[in-house]
């Protein structure tokens, strides 16, 4: 018997494990609807169904009527959900294929928005938020069901003496990957040029004309996920393709959610041209603009770009630990620029007395003064183009840099909680098992949920960084089916270090071009 039926799960984010970026398991500052996913492998979530004879029927996740049955609200009508035998149609002739249609495939298209149709799970709100999370966990079930099921016919194993293959779906090592692939480009193009830090912005028109009646942008995670990629990929091209801040070499970026509801990009930017200490106050401001000059950048500015505030003006903000500001703020006064510290540069922020301007901003407690110790650096011409938070930061030590690939790289979302039973005796003394009872879980909020089922990249750079499968001779990784395993092991095929090698002895442009040769092997990866 249970001392109680009723338990609440306690998010901990002062118990992160040793060796963890602390971002990663910062508690929410949202209210949200997410799911907490414990261990590598997504556990069955099946249903119970108590019949009218008292016989107990058990639906998995990946039945047909799953969905109708978790969802009645939803499916009043008992609809099919996804199953595995479901076909994908031809949307030229409206036929039926032999293909299969995957979860990821099915759910997408139930999240689109058609012309002269009403789809009525976008207006559940709260609801659709449970739904998209709960179908994201099934379309990773979906995933390792298949890797399960078809062990027999594709393994992997190492040539020397074909070992049993360990499927490495993890992310930690993925992200692992993509900092290895920073540094690379630290090492052949020197270092990134700025960092930028992206924010979706809710109040954007392109999000407001698409909400139904009633909505508000909390309630369409579905829009908010198409209207960032757009402006993400229009952001990459205003300063790839047009050049904004010079001729681009390289660039990364990765997008992160960290428990705030809406998703954020850190950007990596390298330039031909390096930006002199000269320049940078060409690039990058950190001053309140007049608002008898530029009316609409000072709007954007003061919405979007002033930091807090915080401190003894506002001593419950999220960024306040132990008494002080995070972020370092307020910043000191600076008449001009000074770089060379082992860190970002002192931008110029100069006081009231040097000419700069004050602003007014509209807070809870009424109505506060603020100067240029507050601003966030930007660039007055992106923010003024996107209308956003867009944090741009001018990188100038080997220090900041490591810091700053290891940052934009560092792994999703994860949270520690616990379950406690909720007590109706608020005396009672509960002993609390905290090895049994606390557990670490990978978090996945409703719009990082809605943003993985569409399939929008969280992970993108150019140019591509291909990383040689290093290895013992006869010690590569070989992929084969059951029927071909002797043809497999008298020829194994070659590997991107055997076919680097057997390159670089028969090409004559090689042999005789050093500066070919390192390019390959900077991007060479000992694993």
């Amino acid at each position: 018997m249970m001392p109680s039926d009723t338990y609440k799960i306690v998010i901990h984010a002062d118990k992160m494990p040793a060796g963890k970026h602390v971002r990663r398991f910062n508690a929410p500052t949202i209210d949200e609807v997410a799911i907490v996913i414990v261990g590598d492998q997504f556990q069955p979530r099946d249903i119970v169904l108590h019949r009218r004879n008292d016989q107990l029927t058990i639906v998995a996740e990946t039945h047909r009527c799953y969905d109708a049955l978790q969802y009645p609200i939803i499916f009043w009508d008992g609809a099919d959900g996804y199953h595995f035998n479901l076909k994908m149609i031809n949307p030229v002739s409206g036929k039926g294929t032999n293909m299969k249609c995957s979860a990821m495939n099915y759910y997408s298209y139930r999240l689109m928005i058609r012309e002269n149709e009403d789809n009525h799970i976008l207006k559940c709100r709260q609801l659709f938020h449970q739904y998209i999370v709960d179908m994201y966990a099934k379309i990773e079930t979906e995933r390792l069901i298949f890797i399960r099921l078809n062990q027999t016919k594709l393994r992997s194993e190492e040539y020397i003496h074909l070992r049993d293959a360990v499927v490495n779906d993890g992310s930690p090592h993925h992200m692992h990957e993509y900092a290895q692939d920073a540094i690379a480009y630290v090492r052949h193009y020197g270092r990134p040029e700025l960092f930028i830090t992206f924010t979706c912005n809710s109040a954007w028109d392109d999000i407001q004309q698409l909400l139904l009646p009633g909505q508000s942008p909390v309630d369409r995670h579905d829009i908010t996920a198409h209207v960032f990629r757009q402006k993400l990929k229009s952001l990459m091209d205003f300063m790839v393709k047009h050049e904004v801040f010079g001729s681009v070499c390289c660039w990364i970026y990765s997008l992160e959610w960290q428990k705030r509801g809406l998703p954020h990009a850190h950007i990596l930017i390298w330039l031909y041209n390096k930006i002199t200490s000269n320049e940078i106050d060409d690039v990058i401001c950190t001053e309140i603009p007049d608002a008898n000059v530029d009316k609409d950048l000072h709007e954007v500015v003061m919405k979007n770009m002033i930091h807090g505030p915080c401190g003894t003006l506002n001593p419950n903000s999220p960024c306040m630990i132990d008494g002080k500001c995070s972020k370092r703020y307020p910043r000191a006064f600076v008449s001009n620029t000074v770089t060379g510290n082992d860190g970002y540069p002192l931008y110029r922020r100069r006081s009231a007395e040097d000419g700069s301007k004050l602003a007014t901003i509209q807070m809870r407690n009424g109505d506060i003064e603020v100067d240029n110790r507050w601003v966030v650096p930007y660039s007055p011409l992106q923010s003024k183009t996107y209308k956003a938070h867009i944090n741009v930061e001018y990188c100038n030590s080997v220090k900041s840099i490591k810091y700053i690939c290891k940052y934009v790289n560092k792994g999703s979302d994860m949270a520690v909680f616990g379950m406690q039973p909720e007590r109706s005796d608020s005396n009672a003394v509960i002993h609390i098992d905290e090895i049994a009872q606390y557990q670490a879980g990978r978090y996945i909020s409703s719009n990082e949920a809605v943003w993985r089922i569409l399939s929008f990249p969280i992970h993108e750079q150019s140019p591509a960084v291909v990383h040689l499968a290093v290895h013992l001779e006869n010690g590569q990784c070989i992929y084969f089916a059951a029927a071909i395993v002797q043809q497999i092991a008298l020829n194994p095929p070659a590997t991107t270090l055997t076919a680097f090698f057997t390159l670089c002895q028969n090409d004559a442009f090689c042999e005789n071009t050093a500066v070919f040769r390192s390019a390959y092997v900077l991007h060479m990866e000992c694993e």
